[in-house]
């Protein structure tokens, strides 16, 4: 048996499953459809494979009730990157995944740092604020 080990690494996409703040549902296969597509290009022009852990949740802030995707991403040893590689790469990813879904912001969570990529300061109308 093989043994290969790499250093901690973590990071975790939530992802809204509205367009914009239309209320228009994005379906999980949708996604899922888009990201092995995404993934297949990575592999081919850039040599990189991700792997991408989704799952089901619901963000709840101050009268907003959204369902979400978590996407969690690991530095798999099978192939492992560097950490500097793997963050640029999943920054892409979530780059594209605004353009393709409509999304306005996106926030990354790593062990070292929290990250948001917004294209405007526009939130939610569903959100009430103080």
């Amino acid at each position: 048996m093989i043994r290969k080990s790499v250093n901690p690494f973590s990071a975790s996409i939530t992802m809204g499953l509205e367009r914009g703040y239309s209320r228009e549902l994005i379906h999980k296969s949708d996604v899922i459809s888009w990201l092995q597509g995404w993934q297949d290009r990575l592999l081919k022009e850039k040599k990189v494979g991700l792997s991408v852990c989704i799952s089901e949740c619901e963000i709840i802030f101050s009268g907003q009730v959204e369902p979400h995707l978590k996407l969690s991403m690991i530095n798999y040893p099978k192939f492992p990157l560097k950490e500097e590689d793997l963050k640029d790469v999943i920054e892409l990813l979530v780059r594209d995944l605004m353009e393709a879904f409509n999304q306005n912001r996106i926030v990354i969570e790593y062990l070292d740092e929290t990250i948001m990529l917004e294209n405007s300061p526009d939130i939610d109308p569903r959100i009430k604020e103080s």
